[in-house]
C-alpha cells in the first residue's frame, strides 16, 4: 500500500509492502509496533529505536511527539490522494493554528512573542511536567498570532499555548 506522508514541510511517498518499507523509493528497515495500554509506540528505524507518541486528530491527521518534538502529520492512502486531485484541492491556508500542552504541567519558558515568524523545528515554550523540561517546538512554518501563557503559569493537557498563523498545506 502506498501512502503520502507531510511532516511539517516535506512531503514524502512511504510504500508498505509485506516485507518491506521504502520512503521516496529507498528501502529501509524498520519496525512499529504499538506499546500497551496508551498512544505510545515503538518505532525501530535500523540501528535507533524510537519512542513516537500518536493521537489521531482524524481524516489522516496526527499528533506526533517525539524526543521533545511536537509534529502535526497527514498520511494520504492513495484513495484519498486520488480523491483530493480530482477534487482540485489547492495550497490553502489554515488560518489560526493551536499549540496545546501535550500535558499538565508549569509553563517553565516562552521563547517567543506575538508577531515573531517561527521556522519547523523552532522552539516556542517549555512545559515541565513530572519533573522534566519538554520543549514544544513549531512542526511547521508561520507566524505567532497569538501567546496565551507565561512563565510560571500552570497548564492543563490540551490548553492552547499558542497559535500559529499563515500556515500552508496541499
Amino acid at each position: 500500500m502506498r501512502y503520502t506522508v507531510t511532516i511539517a514541510d516535506r512531503t514524502v511517498e512511504v510504500e508498505l509492502g509485506p516485507d518491506s518499507v521504502r520512503v521516496d523509493n529507498r528501502a529501509l528497515a524498520a519496525e512499529l509496533a504499538a506499546v500497551p495500554d496508551g498512544p505510545v509506540l515503538s518505532l525501530v528505524l535500523g540501528a535507533e529505536s524510537h519512542r513516537v507518541v500518536a493521537y489521531a486528530r482524524g481524516r489522516g491527521q496526527w499528533d506526533l511527539r517525539l524526543r521533545g518534538w511536537h509534529l502535526t502529520t497527514e498520511v494520504l492512502d492513495e484513495r484519498r490522494r486520488a480523491i483530493r486531485a480530482l477534487a482540485g484541492a489547492a495550497t490553502v491556508s489554515e488560518g489560526a493554528r493551536p499549540v496545546r500542552a501535550p500535558m499538565p504541567g508549569l509553563v517553565v519558558r516562552v521563547e517567543v512573542e506575538e508577531g515573531d515568524r517561527v521556522r519547523p523545528g523552532q522552539g516556542l515554550v517549555i512545559v515541565e511536567a513530572m519533573k522534566m523540561e519538554n520543549e514544544l517546538r513549531a512542526d511547521v512554518a508561520g507566524e505567532v498570532r497569538a501567546v496565551h501563557v507565561r512563565a510560571g503559569q500552570t497548564v492543563e493537557k490540551d490548553q492552547t499555548l499558542i497559535d500559529l498563523a499563515g500556515i500552508t498545506r496541499s
